[in-house]
């Protein structure tokens, strides 16, 4: 059995660091609550997700070897991106066996199965649902297609939504499909995406929510953007941003 880490090092994303850097300063407030000290190791950068997907796998070779690199020493990594995880743990084998590197194929087999997704190392390492969070809003949550279909999650997300104190979560309609995102399928294939989201948006008004949460900042991007041009008055959050909150802190 695996014993409750006291220190994890943060695999932050180098989409939240640019573009959400609020998700990245509201898991270091959540670990820092529960007792458990993050590093945050300054050399990462972009897993090679982008790279690997549309076709350039040799590309992805040297930030296989950085990861490994830069969080070869930890003894746990988290990352608040379940996409980013899929692809540390779905995909780096293969890609460091494309290199020939054997040494590179050892690091990256030793260090995979450290690298967590939030959830996980939330609900299984740490074994906590209530993290003590507050968040008096009507909330539904939308479970991405790399946390639901490749991590295998499960009801993780849910299990610890469902202890928020004051929070109304009502079930999403329709909840496991896809948003119509896909990283560059939303740029290469915009009509489909666009009727993707939009019959994702329409489940999303249903509920009568007034936040849209889910764990991949990359996903909430795209239905954020479909409710704000809607101007529907729906927000999204990171599943993150929800549970770091208390009845201390005062809504933005």
């Amino acid at each position: 059995m695996s014993t409750s880490p006291s220190r994890v090092a943060l695999f932050i994303t180098c989409f939240n660091d640019t573009m959400f850097p609020q998700t990245g300063r509201a898991v270091v407030t959540l670990l820092e609550r529960l007792g458990v000290a993050v590093d945050f190791p300054l050399e990462q950068t972009c897993c090679g997700q982008m790279h690997f997907n549309t076709g350039y796998a040799d590309e992805t070779i040297p930030l296989v070897r950085r990861f490994v690199d830069v969080f070869g020493d930890a003894e746990t990594v988290v990352s608040p991106s379940a996409s980013c995880v899929s692809m540390v743990r779905e995909a780096y084998g293969r890609v460091a066996q494309l290199s020939g590197d054997a040494g590179l194929a050892r690091g990256v087999e030793s260090l995979v199965p450290r690298v967590l997704e939030l959830s996980e190392l939330l609900v299984d390492r740490l074994g906590v649902e209530d993290v003590g969070a507050y968040f008096p809003r009507r909330v539904t949550y939308h479970p991405t297609c790399h946390g639901l279909r490749m991590l295998h999650v499960g009801d993780r997300p849910l299990r610890l939504l469902r202890a928020v104190h004051g929070i109304d979560l009502v079930e999403l309609p329709e909840a496991t499909q896809c948003c119509g995102f896909g990283g560059t399928f939303a740029v290469k294939n915009a009509d489909t995406s666009i009727a993707m989201v939009s019959d994702k948006v329409r489940t999303i008004l249903d509920t009568g929510a007034e936040v849209c949460a889910a764990a991949d900042n990359s996903c909430l991007m795209h239905i954020g953007g479909a409710l704000s041009r809607q101007r529907a008055g729906v927000r999204t959050m990171h599943l993150a941003e929800i549970l770091a909150r208390t009845k201390e802190d005062s809504e933005p």
